[in-house]
């Protein structure tokens, strides 16, 4: 079901055309490629797609995930965009049986098993999720090759969080509320009771008591997300509405007010194409995602609501065109984001 807005954020189908395509150029683009990977021995040097064969472009691994989850999303959403018949070659051929043991397995070897935590499991998650809503017959084939990545991802979160004694408060890939957020929701649809709890209790541990957040010290040079905004989506799927708008009033207590106005204002974006700078457009797109979250679990009358929709709105204008990039840096991954944006809340 999808919530309304006083703005349209809804994808047309032309923007999730050039979506689509920035996806197809990354998946299947091996290089430039940054691997990530700890090295066992001299047997652990080898091309991307030798390592990866499911996931071995668009520059890293995480990506190469989310920008499959994109392409799914897109043929659910837009079946008859007349990219499909690519798009469906594509995910064939990247999304087999074999290439996707190749990456479950990949996490059984010495030192693999920090390998893209937290992040890149999350967006395996996501990618499960999105695979087994679809009722579509290479959408289901799909999710059956993917389970064994799925399996250890998911008894990697279990056996990590416990050890997690503190969250990871940054506005990139580690930052841990980000990932808590798809990860409770492929538990909650999986009926994953005990993944479920875990994350929960985590998340209150990490976050319940957290009052007063120095948000004007947001952003960073190269986020892509707002460890500020991000933490209070977490647990506005947490917390009952009654906890949660107690919560948020201690939390950011002056956002009625419009303060921090460097949380509520778009960022300035020297280059766009350079690898970290160019995160800060991420982080248009996803403030813009959490204030709508945000916004949507307050009482209608709260000043907040208002403050918040009204800044998502300002930074979803900026930041959608950026998408449409023909440089590979942007435009590798920031599609998803956008994608993320515009159809997070319809199924």
């Amino acid at each position: 079901m999808s919530h309304h807005t006083p703005f349209e954020l809804k994808a047309s189908a032309e923007q999730a055309a050039h979506y689509a395509r920035q996806a197809l150029n990354g998946i299947m683009r091996e290089y430039p490629n940054a691997p990530g990977q700890i090295l066992n021995g001299l047997g652990d040097v080898a091309a991307p797609r030798t390592l990866h064969p499911a996931f071995y472009g668009c520059f890293d691994w995480h990506s190469a995930v989310h920008s499959h989850w994109l392409l799914v999303r897109v043929l659910r959403m837009f079946p008859t965009l007349p990219e499909a018949a690519t798009i469906r070659a594509a995910l064939n051929s990247n999304l087999a049986t074999d290439n996707l043991l190749t990456e479950a397995t990949y996490f059984d070897q010495p030192n693999h098993q920090t390998f893209e935590r937290l992040y890149g499991w999350a967006w395996v998650l996501k990618l499960d999720l999105e695979l087994s809503k679809w009722n579509d017959q290479d959408g289901q084939s799909w999710w059956q090759n993917l389970q064994p990545l799925t399996t250890i991802i998911s008894s990697l979160f279990m056996k990590f969080l416990p050890k997690l004694t503190y969250p990871i408060r940054v506005g990139t890939h580690s930052n841990t509320a980000f990932s808590f957020i798809f990860a409770l929701e492929f538990a909650r649809h999986t009926a994953d009771k005990e993944l479920e709890d875990l994350l929960i209790s985590r998340s209150l541990a990490y976050f319940g008591q957290d009052k007063a957040y120095p948000a004007n010290w947001e952003p960073h040079g190269g986020d892509f997300l707002s460890p500020a905004l991000t933490e209070a989506d977490l647990l506005s799927q947490v917390l009952s509405p009654t906890n949660f708008e107690r919560w948020f009033e201690d939390f950011l207590p002056n956002i009625a007010s419009g303060e921090p106005a460097v949380l509520l204002n778009p960022v300035i974006i020297s280059d766009l194409s350079d690898p970290s700078l160019g995160h800060l457009n991420g982080l248009h797109l996803s403030r813009a995602w959490s204030m709508l979250q945000i916004a949507r679990s307050l009482p209608a009358q709260k000043a907040a609501q208002g403050v918040l929709i009204e800044s998502a709105m300002r930074h979803a204008q900026l930041g959608l065109p950026q998408v449409v990039t023909d440089d590979y840096m942007g435009g590798h991954w920031m599609a998803s984001f956008a994608l993320y944006l515009q159809t997070r809340n319809d199924e």
